[in-house]
């Protein structure tokens, strides 16, 4: 049984072809396609090049298609970032730009929603974790400047959703994708009426609600035959938000309860899978969102920063200092160098999008009284070891909204692969680190895809596969007093 999944994220995507043994017993990965993704600036605007991603998209398909091994091509699963929406007209032409959730059009739109729905109601209807990102404040923003565009739409599509729609014709709004823009009603796991009522965005834009993996669409024939796939071939709606379809492939086996998760990437989002939201006034104090997850879950999680800090470093330090260095060399730097020597707090706002990161993180050195570090190796070193201590709060902040133990850590995506992440993470939060798989959100996505096909039972027969098949890196922690000093240090930091 072949699949394919299509895992888009906010700097590249990649389709990756999964061939499941006729048993159910094992999983072959391959990839296929990689190309690049990025917001484009536009008119002053920061916005996402659709036609771009689309020809990732069906050159991912073409690719998989002519990858004779495994035989034909069954299905394909699309997955992205969170929040990000296009609009559809009525002949399914895409209307107006695709805006990036960096983009700071949103900065009047928070107040002016909160005006009309103040936080603390709104969290008791979403239950998502206040970020100006978020779609309510997007759609906020065109009901205010542009509302002609949403007058004259049909559809208003979450990024995956846009994207399927493109290949297939058919419009449906894929839960966990929708329980990141704040207008899912966290309970019902429908959309708001009374959220979109409230702020002016007409309910009859949004398409119904559908559950990962109980929902395909034939792929256009005639694109189909373009791109040399089956004419039958389909789109299956797995977890359309990345990080659902990470956390579907966490390798826990039998009925372990007491571990947290942290999808490791652009963002970093630390969180528990629980079957119920939580909606409570901690909750809403302590930050955290009800997300969606694959088999009726939710990601009860808070969103951190994430590797963006040190990847935008990475593009200053060779854009600007002609210092092109590679991953495992800014990593040997930061394990060289001194520890706990200046701290940032990831979560600032400041770290969002910034004209320049390094000012911005000598700045938040400068205002928590660190003198700024110097060079890549104690810069580096300063964002690693602050990344891990936001871990430890979000962490300590699940233990104690939950009230549930926390035994172990899945790191998985790309940030699973840092070495000294992963060490640094196990000393700040005083457990066992279990990391990998780095291609998690791509695993998951063809986990959901097999499910769907019948060819595994369900989710948890999925985990046990990853189980098998990918050996995690395990992390004990070595903690001691010097991290407890460091770390209320950090906790100083705004």
């Amino acid at each position: 049984m072949k699949c394919l999944a299509i895992d888009i994220g906010a700097s590249s995507g990649r389709g990756i072809v999964g061939v499941f043994a006729e048993d159910g017993s094992g999983l072959e990965t391959r990839e296929v396609h990689r190309f690049e993704n990025g917001y484009v600036e536009k008119a002053g605007r920061k916005v996402w090049d659709l036609g771009a991603l689309m020809r990732g998209v069906t050159e991912s398909i073409r690719a998989a298609a002519a990858d004779a091994a495994g035989g034909p091509l069954l299905s394909v699963g699309i997955d992205t970032w969170g929040v990000d929406y296009g609009y559809v007209g009525p002949g399914g032409e895409l209307l107006g730009e695709v805006f990036s959730y960096r983009d700071s059009r949103t900065d009047d739109a928070v107040p002016w929603v909160h005006e009309r729905i103040p936080q603390a109601e709104l969290y008791s209807i979403a239950g998502t974790q206040h970020m100006a990102i978020n779609t309510v404040f997007q759609v906020a923003d065109d009901v205010m400047r542009a509302p002609e565009l949403v007058e004259s739409a049909e559809h208003m599509l979450m990024m995956p959703d846009l994207l399927a729609f493109m290949l297939t014709g058919e419009a449906a709004a894929e839960y966990t994708i929708a329980s990141t823009s704040e207008m899912l009603d966290a309970v019902s796991r429908d959309w708001s009426d009374g959220i979109c009522s409230r702020i002016g965005f007409p309910r009859r834009l949004l398409p119904k609600v559908v559950m990962p993996g109980e929902s395909w669409a034939p792929v256009r024939p005639e694109l189909a035959r373009e791109l040399g796939a089956p004419e039958d071939l389909r789109l299956i709606r797995v977890g359309s938000h990345d990080t659902a379809s990470a956390v579907a492939a966490v390798p826990v086996t039998g009925a372990a309860e007491n571990w947290i998760y942290i999808s490791s990437g652009t963002w970093s989002l630390v969180g528990m899978e629980l079957y119920a939201p939580v909606l409570t006034d901690a909750a809403l104090e302590a930050n955290f969102t009800n997300e969606g997850g694959v088999g009726g879950t939710i990601r009860f999680l808070r969103n951190v920063s994430g590797l963006w800090i040190i990847q935008e470093l990475r593009r200053l330090w060779r854009e600007k200092d002609g210092s092109d260095h590679d991953w495992p060399y800014i990593i040997q730097c930061a394990d060289a160098a001194p520890p706990h020597a200046a701290f940032i707090n990831p979560d600032s706002q400041m770290f969002v999008s910034p004209d320049d990161m390094r000012h911005a993180l000598y700045q938040n050195c400068s205002d928590a009284g660190f003198a700024p570090p110097d060079g890549i190796g104690p810069t580096a070193r300063c964002v690693f070891e602050s990344l891990a201590f936001a871990y430890r709060r979000a962490v300590e902040g699940l233990a104690r909204v939950t009230g549930r133990g926390v035994e172990h850590i899945h790191v998985v995506g790309g940030g699973s692969q840092n070495d000294l992440l992963c060490r640094l993470t196990a000393e700040a939060c005083g457990v066992t680190v279990h990391a990998g798989p780095a291609e998690a959100t791509a695993l998951g996505n063809l986990v959901v895809q097999a499910v769907a096909l019948g060819g595994l039972p369900d989710v948890a027969a999925g985990r046990e596969l990853v189980a098998r098949t990918e050996e995690p890196r395990v992390y004990l922690p070595e903690g001691g007093e010097e991290v407890e000093e460091a770390y209320a240090r950090f906790l100083e930091v705004e």
